[in-house]
């Protein structure tokens, strides 16, 4: 065998793999994460999961199909047709919890320091709410079913001043500066 064929099969295999995996790793990672739908049983919203690995597997043998992993009305409603998945494949990434937050985000400000959100980064500094009684946490916490109330009801917070708030309520025996005592609350 000469270096050419020993060449060509040192990036042939390698190119040939990715050919075949794309796709199915493509939809995977398309079709994780938690949504919100609306249930058509009785309108209301709930959060669901789409089955990830089935549809990746679908979509390497060239025929995607979805099915539900969860729901937030089972196991009551386990049996159901599972009309939802409709809805979540006209709009597959809108549905999405991150997405619905994200969009939320956009255009607002901290309730506390006033700076622009912007855009939502997940990874490092985590989109943070405060609470009508003054308390802060990360989205996180918040039951993707519940993502609509929530978004009415409580107000978008920066990392550092969530961060800086959840210091003051937990140790407040270390806080020396307090930047709200001199002026109301927001």
């Amino acid at each position: 065998m000469t270096v050419l064929t020993y060449a060509l099969i040192g990036f042939g295999i390698p190119f040939a793999v990715y050919l075949l995996v794309q796709k199915p790793l493509r939809e995977y990672f398309r079709m994780r994460g938690a949504r919100v739908v609306a249930c058509p049983d009785n309108s209301q919203t709930v959060a669901v999961r789409v089955d990830a690995g089935h549809a990746a597997l679908t979509a390497a043998g060239g025929h995607e199909r979805l099915r539900l992993e969860s729901c937030t009305r089972w196991p009551e409603k386990a049996g159901c047709g599972q009309e939802c998945l409709t809805q979540i494949e006209a709009q597959p990434m809108d549905c999405l919890v991150k997405t619905q937050v994200s969009r939320w985000y956009t255009d607002k400000t901290c309730a506390f320091c006033g700076k622009a959100l912007g855009g939502v980064d997940w990874t490092e500094h985590k989109p943070a709410l405060r609470s009508p009684d003054g308390a802060t946490f990360e989205w996180s916490a918040v039951a993707p079913e519940r993502l609509y109330e929530v978004m009415a009801t409580h107000a978008p917070i920066c990392w550092d001043c969530h961060v800086a708030e959840t210091f003051r309520r937990e140790r407040p025996d270390l806080v020396i500066d307090n930047p709200h005592s001199s002026q109301t609350k927001p």
